[in-house]
Order: C-alpha cells, then sequence, then structure tokens
C-alpha cells in the first residue's frame, strides 16, 4: 500500500517537474506609437535598429502584423484580453478596460507563471485601490504609469505612491525585468513579463550619445513645422521637424539597444534558447513623427499606416531558422496563442483573435477570420441623457503617476468607462475596417452622415491608392455585411453580456 502510494507520488512529482521544464519563458514588449516603417531592417533612411533588424533576421518577421487600432489604449486592451476594445468599453486613449475581463496575466498564472508588468499601463489606474490595476488583472508584480514617460520616469512599484526612476525610461524597465526574471529563475518557475515602453510617444527626449546619431536631421528637415508637447511646459509647441525627428529616432535606438541588453542576458543565462521574445508596435507612427510613408494614413486613421506596425518573434528552440510571413496578425492573438501554447482554455466569450501556433511552426498559410478595426463614436455616450452611469467609481479611475504632457491642467491622467445605454443605430458609427483575405473595406461617416465606402485589394496595393469600390460593389457589399454581423457581437459584449 504504502509502496504505490510513494510510487504514485513519485510519478506525479516527475511530471509536474517535467511539465514545467517544458513551459517557455515568455516576453511581450510593445513600442508606443512605434510605426511599421521605423526600423533599418524595413529600410527607414535614418532611423537605427541594429537589435530589431537582428531579431528580423533570426527570428519571424510579420510582414502584415497590425495593432487592434489605430491608437493606443484600445489595442492595449486588445494585446491583454484577445478581444477587440469595444467590447470592455476601451474605446480611446484614456478609457480603462473593465474588471471583469480575463487578461493574458490570468491565463498564465492559471499555468504556474511568475507575471509581471513593466512600463505604460493606460488601461487603468496603476495605484493598487485600482479593480484594474495589473496586481488585479493577474500580474503578480509590477513597475508601472497610467500613461506615457520620458527620461527619469516616475513608476509606480506594485500600486504604491511613484517615485522618480533616474534614467532612460527603456533601459530602466529592461533593468526591472531582468531582475524580475533572475529572481523567477531563482524560484524555480518560468516567468511571464509584459514591457510596454513609454518610446518613442512624443514629447521626445534622448541621451547625447543617440540624438548625436541624427545631428544631420535638423538641417535636412528645417522647412516643415509640426505640433507636439513641450518637455519644458508640457503645452503644446510648434517646432522643425528635423529637431522632432533627431529626438524620437534617439528615443527609437535608445529602446533597441534595451532590448539587446536583454538578449545578452537571457544568452548569458542560459535561457535564450527558450524563451519566446516578440515585439510589436501599439499604433502607426504619429503624424509629428512621420517622415515616410510606404503605407496610407498615420496613427489614429484606419488606413494601414494608422494600424500596421512591427512585429517579430524569436524562439531559437521552436523557430532555429529565421522565416517571414505575409501572413495577418494582431494583437488580439495573442492570447489565444499563449493558451494553446500552455495548454489553458480560452475564456467562456467572444475571442476576435486567433491562435498564431501554427504560424510559428510554419504550417499557417492563411488567416481563417477576418481582422476588424473600429473606433466607436464615444461622443453618443457623452450626449446621452440620463448621463450613462461610470463602470468604475470615478476615484478609483484616478491616476497619479505625473508626465510632461498637461491636460486640464493636471500632469497625471485620469480613466473613463461607462454602462452601456440601450443600443441604437448611432452605435454602429464611428471609423472602420474590416481585412478578408487581401481585400479591405474601409468604412467612414461622411459629412452628411452618409456612410463612405473604399475597397482595396491589399496584395496589388498595398500603399490603398486605388478605390475598387465601383467596380467590385458586390464584394464590398459581402464585406460590409460582414462587419455589420460582428458589430452587433461587440455591442453585446460591450452591454455586459459577457459576464453574466
Amino acid at each position: 500500500m504504502h509502496t504505490r502510494l510513494f510510487l504514485a507520488l513519485g510519478c506525479t512529482l516527475i511530471s509536474v517537474a517535467l511539465h514545467a521544464a517544458s513551459q517557455p519563458n515568455v516576453i511581450l514588449m510593445m513600442g508606443d506609437d512605434h510605426g511599421w516603417e521605423e526600423t533599418g531592417y524595413h529600410g527607414h533612411p535614418h532611423v537605427k535598429t541594429p537589435v530589431l533588424d537582428e531579431m528580423a533576421a533570426t527570428g519571424l518577421r510579420m510582414e502584415n502584423f497590425y495593432a487592434g487600432h489605430p491608437s493606443c489604449s484600445p489595442t492595449r486592451a486588445s494585446f491583454l484580453t484577445g478581444r477587440h476594445p469595444n467590447r470592455m468599453g476601451t474605446f480611446a486613449p484614456g478609457w480603462s478596460f473593465r474588471p471583469e475581463e480575463f487578461t493574458i496575466a490570468h491565463l498564465m498564472s492559471k499555468a504556474g507563471y511568475q507575471c509581471a508588468h513593466f512600463g505604460k499601463w493606460h488601461v487603468g489606474a496603476v495605484k493598487a485601490e485600482s479593480p484594474v490595476c495589473p496586481g488585479k488583472m493577474g500580474f503578480h508584480e509590477w513597475l508601472s504609469h497610467d500613461n506615457f514617460f520620458e527620461l527619469n520616469p516616475s513608476l509606480s512599484r506594485n500600486g504604491r505612491p511613484p517615485e522618480v526612476f533616474k534614467g532612460e525610461s527603456s533601459e530602466v524597465l529592461i533593468d526591472e525585468t531582468i531582475r524580475f526574471i533572475d529572481k523567477t529563475k531563482q524560484q524555480g518557475k518560468p516567468f511571464f513579463t509584459v514591457v510596454w515602453f513609454g518610446s518613442p510617444h512624443e514629447p521626445y527626449s534622448g541621451l547625447p550619445q543617440d540624438l548625436a546619431l541624427y545631428d544631420d536631421l535638423p538641417a535636412k528637415y528645417a522647412t516643415k513645422k509640426v505640433k507636439l508637447t513641450s518637455n519644458e511646459t508640457g503645452a503644446p509647441v510648434t517646432r522643425p521637424q528635423g529637431e522632432v525627428l533627431r529626438e524620437r529616432y534617439a528615443e527609437i535606438t535608445a529602446m533597441d539597444r534595451a532590448i539587446g541588453k536583454l538578449r545578452t542576458h537571457l544568452k548569458q543565462s542560459g535561457l535564450r534558447d527558450d524563451t519566446l521574445i516578440f515585439y510589436c508596435g501599439d499604433n502607426g507612427t504619429s503624424s509629428d513623427g512621420s517622415l515616410v510613408r510606404p503605407h496610407r494614413g498615420v496613427k489614429g486613421e484606419m488606413y494601414d499606416g494608422g494600424i500596421l506596425v512591427p512585429g517579430l518573434i524569436e524562439w531559437p528552440a521552436r523557430i532555429p531558422k529565421p522565416r517571414t510571413t505575409d501572413v495577418r496578425a494582431t494583437t488580439s492573438d495573442l492570447l489565444p496563442t499563449l493558451a494553446a501554447l500552455v495548454g489553458q482554455a480560452l475564456p467562456q466569450r467572444p475571442i476576435d483573435g486567433v491562435d498564431l501556433m501554427p504560424l510559428l511552426d510554419g504550417k499557417m498559410t492563411t488567416r481563417a477570420k477576418p481582422l476588424y478595426f473600429w473606433e466607436y463614436s464615444y461622443n453618443i455616450l457623452r450626449r446621452s441623457k440620463p448621463a450613462p452611469e461610470p463602470y468604475i467609481d470615478p476615484k478609483l479611475q484616478e491616476g497619479t503617476t505625473p508626465l510632461a504632457k498637461m491636460a486640464g491642467g493636471k500632469a497625471t491622467r485620469d480613466f473613463n468607462n461607462f454602462r452601456q445605454p440601450p443600443i441604437t443605430d448611432d452605435d454602429y458609427l464611428g471609423a472602420r475596417a474590416i481585412i478578408d483575405g487581401n481585400s479591405k473595406l474601409v468604412i467612414h461617416e461622411s459629412k452628411d452622415g452618409k456612410a463612405k465606402l473604399e475597397l482595396f485589394d491589399l496584395a496589388a496595393d498595398p500603399a490603398e491608392k486605388t478605390d475598387l469600390f465601383a467596380k467590385e460593389p458586390d464584394l464590398a457589399k459581402k464585406l460590409q455585411g460582414e462587419m455589420r454581423d460582428w458589430q452587433q457581437s461587440v455591442l453585446k459584449s460591450l452591454s455586459g453580456a459577457d459576464y453574466r
């Protein structure tokens, strides 16, 4: 009897140990306003990204990777949940998600991982009492900011009052990531980290060594003026674009170097081969920093220039040889992919992403379902009578971490989320797009209230210059119907049905 018991216990322990040993470590990184074209490997004429270039040359290079939305907070909600941000009321920058959401950190925690978040959060307040702070949304520890940050960032550790961390912000985050990795390794557990850089979001600042790399740009681009934030006053300012680009590219290069520091540490620690490293941007390049435009549009727009971003995966044990794929993928795919990777079930609610594990193994040649993008017209809520009920106590939505850019006389940011009133036809409005295969339909409401439709073939026309709507009205109508059906599902989620 005792012998059988000990044998059974021993087999269980061995099984657990083997399972733990088979779990790869996972690091998911994202730049802030880092568009597709702003990398050396995509042929940018100025910006220097040797580390990202090496990742593109040795790992899986995703040429058609999309942010979930053309702006930051919504994309981050999709990144964390595998769902379109409108399902949880994260309509725009400064709109939080909801406490009932199930995140990738919840998923990875269930699989036995130690989970940490470092850097920009921007889907709610990071203070400990917030119901959507990283700690409440599945992360075991965090060093985070409500919004974005520059040199010497003010960050909140595990929800406590913010403190200033001296140094270049990307390196500050990577140093914290390395500390967490080393601690978790000593505990014998696999690690899962989300690192969301503050770079290269404006206002820009850089170290002298990085600025010096781009000293020629102010003279080259002295004529055009762009609007951005003053680091000195926090107010809007107009400056020559060359000066702005010099600082922006310095931030990108510093972020690139910090990623290199992380990769070097993983190699020296014997963790590189079985650690999955991912990098993407959260939306297209902002208009103040946009210089070359191989794609139409910029941040905030439904054209590919607003949503197409760098997408890279390194995992030497699983991806031993470099590959490039044109399969379309997006930030909503991260949760279902990790669920498949660690053997966890998906939450019982609509998931917009797809499992990319077959893509990692070179077995996926097409995407199984369309990609959807939608900027919900949230001014409808603000015009509602009576005013909609806040989803979260407004006091709990108040931010604590200051930033350079002032808003409403404040250096901190607060968040919104509302309980959805009864759905009306107006709730279907807002700029939106669907990509099914190579066909992309873009829908805008014109000033007279009528829908303006544009149809593009992204394979033949990646710059979206030729509108095919008049030539292929049946295809446009089909895609428009698919979009409407999907919007119905999203609005049902927005009304809270997924939580009941």
